[in-house]
C-alpha cells in the first residue's frame, strides 16, 4: 500500500515539475524557471528541463567571492530564460552584457532579476549606469549600504542592481545597488543564524574606527567592537590600540538578530587581572603605580594593567586637604601607594600616599610610647602638648 503511495506521489510530482516547464517556445527572456542541477562540467551547469532537455547555465554566476561552486548536482536552483541556441535553451542568474536587451531590462523589472552594469559616471543627484546597450541612472541614495560608508568612488566598476523603475520602453530606467546589497545581507544573516551563537570566538577584520569603538567585519557581518570591550585598562582613544585592516581575535558577547546587531569583546579574552588582587595588593602593603586620572576628589593610580586604585584628596597630604587634588598630582605622575583596602567583589581599591601612611605610622608609634627619639615625627610637637 505505501508503495503504491510513493509511485503516485512521485508521479504526481513528475507531472507538476513537467507541467511547470511545458515547453520552452511558451518561456519569454526574463522568466524565471525552478530546476534542478543535473550535472556540471568545468564551464557550465546542466538544468534539468521536462526531464527530456537540458538548459545550461555559466557555472561562473554560481561561485562565491573565491571562485568555489555554491550548488551541487541535484540543488534546485532559480534561473531566468535568455534564449535558445543551437536548440539549446540558455539561463542565467542575473542579466549582464549583451543579456541586457530591452525586453530581457522589461523582464527584470518585472521580476525582480539582478542586472549588472558599469558606473559610467557621476552626474546631478547620481551616476550613470550602463546596463548592456541601455543607460540608467541609480541616485546617490541607492548607491552602496550607506553613502556615508563609500570609502571611493563607485564609478568605473562593475556592480550588480535590481530595477526599481522602467519606463518609456526603457529611455527611462532607474536602478538600486543598495537593494542588492541589503539582499545579500539579509541572506547572510539569515545564513549566520544558524552558525554564530553568543561565546563564540572568531578572528575578525577592523573595518573603521569611531570615538566610541570599532566595526569589525566576522563571516561577511560587521559587529561592534566598544571602546569599552576593548581592554582591561580604561581606553582614550581607540586608534591607540587598533587599526584599519588589522586582523583580531573576538568574543561575541551579544547577538541581536531583530536590531541586526552583533556586539564583541577584547577584553573578555584577557586573563582577569582581578583574579590576583587579594594576594597581591594586601592591606598595608606598599606599590608602585602612574597615576591615570585626576579628579576634584582624587586620583585615581594604575597599579598594573586593569587594575586602578582611587586615592582620595584627603589622603594625598596626610589627612590635610589642600582642595582639588589636581593641585597635588598630575595625570602621568609615578607614585608610591599604600593599599588601604581592598573590595574585590565590586572591583575596588582604596589608596594612600606613602607620605600619609608614614606620618601616621610614626604618630601611633608615639602614642604607643614606642617612640625611640631618632624617628622623625611631625605630629611629635602638637601631642606633647
Amino acid at each position: 500500500m505505501k508503495t503504491n503511495e510513493t509511485n503516485q506521489e512521485a508521479t504526481s510530482f513528475a507531472e507538476m515539475f513537467e507541467n511547470s516547464l511545458a515547453s520552452m517556445d511558451k518561456l519569454k527572456p526574463g522568466q524565471p524557471v525552478k530546476t534542478f542541477v543535473v550535472s556540471i562540467s568545468n564551464d557550465t551547469v546542466f538544468l534539468e528541463l521536462s526531464g527530456k532537455s537540458e538548459g545550461v547555465l555559466d557555472r561562473s554566476e554560481l561561485t562565491d567571492d573565491k571562485g568555489v561552486l555554491t550548488v551541487a548536482e541535484g540543488d534546485e536552483v532559480t534561473a531566468y530564460y535568455l534564449d535558445s541556441k543551437g536548440g539549446v535553451p540558455r539561463f542565467t542568474t542575473r542579466i549582464a552584457g549583451e543579456s541586457a536587451k530591452n525586453e530581457m531590462l522589461e523582464n527584470a523589472f518585472a521580476n525582480g532579476i539582478p542586472v549588472e552594469g558599469v558606473v559610467e559616471k557621476e552626474i546631478k543627484g547620481g551616476y550613470e549606469v550602463k546596463l548592456g546597450g541601455t543607460r540608467a541612472f541609480c541616485p546617490f541614495s541607492q548607491m552602496g549600504e550607506k553613502r556615508g560608508d563609500q570609502s571611493e568612488s563607485p564609478v568605473g566598476k562593475h556592480l550588480t542592481f535590481k530595477i526599481l523603475e522602467y519606463k518609456n520602453n526603457g529611455r527611462s530606467i532607474l536602478v538600486s545597488n543598495r537593494a542588492i546589497v541589503a539582499e545579500e545581507k539579509a541572506k547572510q544573516r539569515e545564513e549566520q543564524k544558524a552558525t554564530l551563537e553568543e561565546g563564540m570566538v572568531l578572528t575578525g577584520t577592523v573595518k573603521s574606527l569611531q570615538k566610541f569603538g570599532a566595526f569589525v567585519e566576522i563571516n561577511g557581518l560587521q559587529g561592534l567592537l566598544p571602546i569599552s570591550e576593548i581592554a582591561r585598562e580604561r581606553i582614550n582613544e581607540v586608534g591607540d590600540v587598533l587599526s584599519v585592516g588589522q586582523e583580531i581575535e573576538v568574543k561575541i558577547i551579544r547577538l541581536d538578530w531583530q536590531n541586526d546587531r552583533i556586539t564583541l569583546s577584547l577584553k573578555a579574552l584577557l586573563a582577569d587581572p582581578w583574579d590576583s588582587v587579594a594576594e597581591k595588593y594586601a592591606k598595608g602593603t606598599k606599590h608602585e603605580g602612574t597615576v591615570s586620572r585626576v579628579a576634584a576628589f582624587g586620583a585615581f593610580v594604575t597599579l598594573e594593567s586593569g587594575i586602578d586604585g582611587l586615592l582620595h584628596v584627603s589622603e594625598i597630604s596626610g589627612g590635610v586637604q589642600h582642595g582639588e587634588a589636581k593641585n597635588e598630582v598630575k595625570a602621568g605622575q609615578k607614585i608610591s601607594v599604600v593599599i588601604k583596602d581592598v573590595d574585590v567583589r565590586n572591583r575596588k581599591i582604596s589608596l594612600r600616599s606613602v607620605s600619609s601612611f608614614e606620618q601616621d605610622k610614626a604618630a601611633q608609634s608615639y602614642m604607643n610610647g614606642k617612640d625611640d627619639g631618632e624617628t622623625y615625627n611631625p605630629f611629635a610637637a602638637l601631642l606633647k602638648k
